[in-house]
């Protein structure tokens, strides 16, 4: 049973977030719900106020402005599966949303939801973390740009403060020479929550020197992170097996998992390794 709440309908963000501002105590906003409706029957979340703006079209769409891609807060997974930008600038993000759930899921869960609720496991995170994305804090008094990796504090904690809302997601357009992918790992092929996930982004020169490494991890921290030492130990040089190995097992030594009923944290550990080994290696042919 879902508790008692009052539901908010606004029409315009500007209505939103003054519902935000005047309802503190309490207040949820609400799009797609697939994260926060099963915290609320499960007893884990008990806001007394909700605010729907699933329905605003100021935060939605996918756009290409100023040298970046903006991705409108509302905007489910599934449209980021059906638009060409996202396959063509960040397919490292499209294929996280390709195994993202299920379809039924994907056509309601948005990409603002799934990195405000700050799931280690996220999906969405590992990936845009590897893009060097940003989020968009917005209030009454104005807006912000955070990076995403100061966004995240810990296991369901962000920089958000209640009477802002996550209204996009920018990051910057990637060279053409720059490539990526994404792993992840769970009990089943589908409908998974992850047990590791492994996102990784390298720019290669011409004549095989790493310009740029960027190399994520989901469910293995309290919040998904970035693996700063093994980035800056593959930039400036060529990605030679022996490299990529000593890189992966840095990524594993940046981990710091837990037990639990899906995986032990040596196994997280392992897989990471294995997981950015194979990204990586995958990456410099």
């Amino acid at each position: 049973m879902l508790p008692e709440f009052e539901l908010l309908m606004p029409r315009t963000l500007s209505e939103a977030l003054e519902m935000l501002t005047q309802a503190r105590e309490g207040v949820a906003p609400i799009a797609g719900g697939t994260n926060l409706v099963v915290d609320m029957r499960g007893g884990r979340h008990r806001p007394s106020v909700l605010v729907n703006v699933a329905g605003l079209e100021e935060l939605r769409g996918i756009r290409r402005e100023n040298g970046h891609v903006v991705i409108g807060a509302t905007t489910t997974v599934a449209e980021l599966l059906e638009e060409p930008l996202i396959a063509e600038a960040a397919p490292v993000l499209w294929s996280a949303a390709r195994v993202f759930a299920n379809p039924l899921v994907r056509n309601r869960a948005t990409v603002g939801g799934n990195l405000a609720d700050a799931s280690p496991a996220a999906d969405t995170a590992p990936p845009l973390l590897v893009l060097d994305a940003e989020v968009q804090l917005t209030s009454k008094e104005g807006s912000r740009w955070v990076p995403l990796d100061e966004f995240f504090l810990g296991v369901r904690q962000t920089l958000r403060q209640p009477d802002e809302l996550l209204t996009a997601i920018r990051f910057p357009v990637p060279p053409s020479g720059a490539v990526g992918g994404f792993y992840k790992l769970g009990l089943r092929k589908a409908d998974a929550i992850s047990v590791a996930s492994v996102a990784v982004v390298v720019e290669v020169g011409e004549d095989g020197t790493c310009r740029k490494a960027r190399i994520a991890m989901g469910a293995v921290a309290p919040r998904p992170i970035r693996a700063y030492e093994a980035e800056k130990l593959l930039e400036g040089r060529v990605l030679t097996p022996e490299l990529v190995a000593e890189a992966a097992h840095l990524c594993a030594e940046a981990t710091s998992p837990i037990d639990d009923i899906r995986a032990s944290a040596a196994y997280r550990k392992h897989v990471v390794e294995v997981l950015a080994r194979r990204l990586l290696s995958e990456e410099r042919r």
